[in-house]
């Protein structure tokens, strides 16, 4: 029986990564993998292909509804070819993951993993069974499109985000239940591609639980494009029998119906638990994610969980760094557990939206004296000069200490721009000191700076 320091299931950002942090602490490393290719969900059906069908559609918005100076005719979009660029750009980073398993000596172990009651994980592939000595097991078996009950998914008429990413036909018209991350960016896509898009949501705001004031902003901009927006409605059912979709649903006015070519699910994820064997080792579930403390460790020894399986924000970063923390704690090397509060959030649509720490009615309810900055696009050189004056930086802070307790923001790079305040909070930075820090100009961070400066009432641009 071959023998590990570490097996991790599942290959996922979260799996992969902490096989190669074990591996580069001295660890023996196996990972097991029950799909045909590395990578999980967030390489081959989630984060990488999503992001290569929204770079297409924003530039074909941007060049269908005219750039100043700029005349293009008879511009179309071939949406099959668009579905074919993303399973290559998925296909190419499956490969890395490969290479990257090979340079550091990690054995994969290609098949669907289960721990047994000693310190074993049992591999199963074909009918073939592989056990394998493990000391430590890490978890990382992710996520998977949660399916509302008596909703049939066919992957023609009514689609989660999985059969979206392969289907190379674009609707005509199309509604969203769900007004989530994932419902947004495909809103987006459809719209930019000229689909009739309405997205419902029962809660009374898109993005449930973000910045209402940075969530009401993208929900007229959505509206602004095009797609109907409702709010406040409760997904009832879907009739398939007829040439596309009824969706009905209800609000505030009643019984709603709508018709459409497509539906698509986008209620969230629920994780991958079942069949691995937890029972047997001891593992605890809780709401249905694995039960673990702030280090990671599940209720087994020997066994630690990361990613999606272990609880929300379900989020591929946090999974990546949660897999570096676990192998960490491995080896004995690692101090101090994740803040999962300063894991930013990030949807990228247009205007892209992305968070990290409190909200302003957070920071409030938590009991913070609150000192909020704002600061417009619309004020940035470089958003007038290139186009992108929607949106604005938030930024919220403690006024005794002038701490940054989180930020939002919408507008265009706003995932990128977001990562300069996770580091700020990391190394618990101050507005004063994010405020004083000179930024290059003309950039859109530049806003960042003046966010910062509006908390102290000292903004220069606006």
């Amino acid at each position: 029986m071959k023998s590990f320091d570490v097996v991790v299931i599942g290959s996922g950002p979260g799996g992969y990564i902490a096989a190669i942090r074990a591996a580069q602490l001295g660890l023996t490393v196996a990972i097991v993998e029950e799909a045909p290719t590395l990578g999980g969900v967030c390489l081959n059906w989630g984060c990488i292909p999503t992001k290569a069908i929204l770079s297409a559609a924003e530039t074909f918005a941007a060049v269908k509804h005219g750039v100043p100076g700029l005349v293009v005719d008879g511009v179309t979009a071939n949406y099959g070819q668009v579905i074919d660029a993303s399973r290559a750009a998925a296909d190419r980073l499956v490969r890395g993951v490969n290479g990257l398993m090979r340079k550091n000596k990690i054995e994969v172990l290609l098949g669907r993993g289960r721990l047994t009651a000693a310190r074993e994980v049992m591999v199963t592939r074909d009918g073939g069974t592989e056990t394998v000595e493990a000391k430590n097991v890490i978890l990382a078996t992710g996520s998977t499109e949660l399916v509302l009950p008596g909703v049939q998914i066919d992957g023609k008429k009514v689609l989660t985000s999985r059969e979206a990413l392969e289907s190379r036909e674009l609707p005509a018209a199309i509604v969203i239940v769900g007004g989530g991350a994932v419902g947004l960016e495909f809103a987006y896509a459809y719209n930019a591609y000229g689909s009739q898009v309405t997205v419902i949501e029962m809660q009374d705001q898109l993005l449930p639980g973000f910045d209402k004031e940075t969530a009401d902003q993208l929900g007229r901009s959505f509206q602004r494009s095009g797609m109907k927006i409702m709010t406040k409605t409760a997904f009832k059912g879907v009739d398939t029998s007829g040439p596309g979709v009824v969706v009905t649903a209800e609000n505030e006015k009643g019984a709603v119906e709508l018709k459409a070519d497509q539906m698509l699910l986008a209620v969230g994820r629920r994780a991958l638990t079942a069949d691995l064997g937890l029972e047997a080792r001891g593992v605890t579930l809780e709401r249905g994610f694995v039960k673990i403390t702030r280090d990671q460790r599940t209720t087994a020894d020997g066994v630690w969980a990361i990613g999606d399986c272990s609880g929300p924000p379900l989020l591929a970063h946090k999974a990546s760094h949660e897999g570096v923390a676990a192998a960490e704690y491995i080896a004995g090397v690692r101090k101090h557990p994740i803040d999962l509060r300063k894991i930013p959030a990030n949807i990228y649509c247009q205007p892209q939206v992305a968070s990290v720490g409190y909200s302003e009615a957070e920071a409030k309810a938590a009991g913070f004296d609150v000192r909020v900055g704002k600061a417009p696009f619309a004020a940035s050189g470089k958003a007038v000069g290139t186009g992108h004056t929607e949106g604005f930086v938030k930024i919220v802070s403690d006024s005794k200490y002038g701490e940054i307790l989180g930020a939002q923001i919408i507008g265009y790079g706003a995932t990128e721009l977001i990562n300069e305040i996770a580091l700020a909070m990391i190394v618990e930075s101050t507005v004063t000191e994010v405020g004083e820090t000179s930024h290059a100009h003309p950039t859109l961070g530049e806003m960042l700076m003046q966010a910062a400066l509006a908390a102290e009432g000292r903004a220069l641009d606006f």
